[in-house]
C-alpha cells in the first residue's frame, strides 16, 4: 500500500488567539495560481491575498471587491440604500478614505446609481477593480515572498 503524505500549512482562522486553526494544504495553494478566481473562492486564499496587499499598502482593492460581494446578498431596500452610501464615501468619491482607481464616468455613474441603488450599482467599479488586479496585483501576489514560502514549506514535505 502506498500513502500520500500532504503537508498542510496551519492558519489561526480568526482575528484572535482564542479561535482554531486552520489547515492549508499545498493542493489547494497550487490552485490559486491558476486564476485570480480561484484565490478569491478560497477562503484561506483571499486572507492571505489581503494579507499580501496590506503589507504593500495597496489593499484598497480587495476591500472594495468584498465588501461589493457582501452588498449584493442585502435583501432589504433600507440597509442597501445605507450601505450604498457607506461604500460611496468610503470608496467611491473623490478624495475618499479608501479611494479606489476608476475613471470619472465610472465614478459619475455610481454616484446616479447610489441614489436609487440596486444590487448591482457597483459592478462597472467591482469589475474594473477585479481586472485591475488581476493584471497587477495577482501576478505580483505569485511572485511574492509570501505565496513562495507557503508552496515551499508544503512541497519540500511531500518529497
Amino acid at each position: 500500500k502506498s500513502s500520500i503524505v500532504t503537508k498542510s500549512i496551519w492558519l489561526t482562522c480568526g482575528r484572535d488567539s482564542m479561535t482554531p486553526f486552520c489547515r492549508l494544504s499545498f493542493e489547494e495553494m497550487t490552485q490559486w495560481s491558476l486564476s485570480l478566481e480561484r484565490l478569491l473562492s478560497s477562503k484561506y486564499g483571499i486572507q492571505i491575498f489581503q494579507a499580501f496587499l496590506k503589507s504593500e499598502f495597496s489593499d484598497e482593492n480587495i476591500e472594495f471587491w468584498m465588501v461589493c460581494e457582501d452588498y449584493k446578498k442585502i435583501r432589504s431596500s433600507f440597509r442597501m440604500s445605507s450601505r450604498a452610501k457607506k461604500i460611496f464615501k468610503c470608496y467611491i468619491q473623490a478624495e475618499a478614505t479608501r479611494e479606489i482607481n476608476i475613471d470619472h464616468k465610472t465614478r459619475d455613474l455610481i454616484r446616479r446609481n447610489v441614489a436609487a441603488p440596486t444590487r448591482e450599482c457597483f459592478n462597472d467599479a467591482q469589475r474594473i477593480v477585479y481586472n485591475l488586479m488581476e493584471k497587477d496585483s495577482y501576478p505580483r501576489f505569485l511572485r511574492s515572498d509570501i505565496y513562495r514560502s507557503l508552496l515551499d514549506s508544503t512541497s519540500k514535505s511531500m518529497m
